[in-house]
């Protein structure tokens, strides 16, 4: 009996000393410190577009309106900037990007996976070179190849240009998740009669969800915030992207609208941030396989 209530009992906690506070105190303070440096410049955002434009660009800046107005928002869509044309077009050519580089990545991390022929690994370095090389440089080849296509200021141009650097990294990013998937599932699935796409789609694309999510992700937040393609490829409102358009609409020669920018910035931002928190679990999910798959 002694020993079975013995064995009950709960381990006591040894107390907190002084030196265990303070050093909870300065962890909470460094925390605090970097949350502020980090958060600082969307309040400053979000403040600077409840604004007027005379306290916006006031010498002495103020931490909170003054007078609190709407004014910037609403101009977005009654004033002459074409905002909702450009955030369909950053919208579209960001989600169709997406949808070409998981597709393609899926494919080609599955070949570097599982291929086993004796160019898998010379392939996989090779287009893992690619991104060494800065959008600049890539963008005189790109944009001599879609004029003589045709394809200058047009959708598919855009989303051209865009996979084209996402489907190197997404790539990797899936050979990753799949080095972590076990080949037993693989195997059982082909006795049952499945060919090697029948395996891929069948058994593999569902078993890697986080990874395929992870990867659209992070095509569609570089995609949305791209400057230097929809600058270079497109030539109108029609076709230009949040990016490139809010740059050449808010800042001007002699004056900014620096209230437009920040209400723009904003709603640019929001969902952006909305729809990174709701994949959150699925991204670290599918990074962290990738990462131990790969060591």
């Amino acid at each position: 009996m002694s020993a079975e209530k013995t064995s009950d009992r709960t381990p006591v906690k040894a107390p907190v000393t002084a030196a265990g506070w303070a050093t909870r105190a300065g962890v909470a303070v460094i925390v605090a410190l970097f949350a502020v440096w980090t958060l600082w410049p969307l309040y400053w955002m979000a403040v600077t577009s409840v604004k007027s434009p005379l306290e916006a660009t006031n010498l002495e800046p103020t931490l909170w309106p003054h007078s609190f107005t709407w004014d910037n928002f609403r101009g977005l869509f009654t004033g002459s900037v074409p905002f909702g044309t450009y955030l369909f077009n950053s919208f579209f050519t960001a989600a169709i990007s997406a949808l070409v580089a998981v597709v393609v990545s899926t494919l080609a991390g599955y070949s570097f996976s599982r291929g086993g022929h004796r160019l898998t690994g010379i392939t996989g370095l090779a287009v893992l070179a690619t991104q060494m090389l800065p959008l600049v440089v890539l963008i005189g080849p790109l944009y001599l190849l879609l004029l003589k296509a045709h394809l200058l200021n047009t959708y598919l141009g855009l989303i051209i240009g865009y996979t084209s650097f996402s489907i190197p990294f997404g790539s990797w990013m899936m050979k990753g998740f799949f080095d972590a998937l076990p080949r037993e599932i693989e195997e059982a699935a082909r006795v049952d009669g499945n060919g090697r796409l029948g395996v891929l789609f069948r058994v593999v694309v569902p078993l890697s969800v986080p990874g395929l999510v992870a990867t659209g992700v992070f095509v569609f937040m570089n995609t949305w915030n791209n400057l230097l393609y929809p600058l270079i490829l497109t030539s109108t409102d029609s076709r230009q992207t949040l990016p490139g358009g809010l740059m050449q609409s808010f800042s001007g020669t002699f004056k900014t609208d620096w209230g437009g920018m920040m209400a723009a910035a904003l709603l640019t931002s929001v969902p952006l941030v909305i729809a990174f928190f709701a994949v959150q679990r699925s991204m670290v999910r599918g990074l962290t396989a990738g990462a131990f798959a790969g060591t």
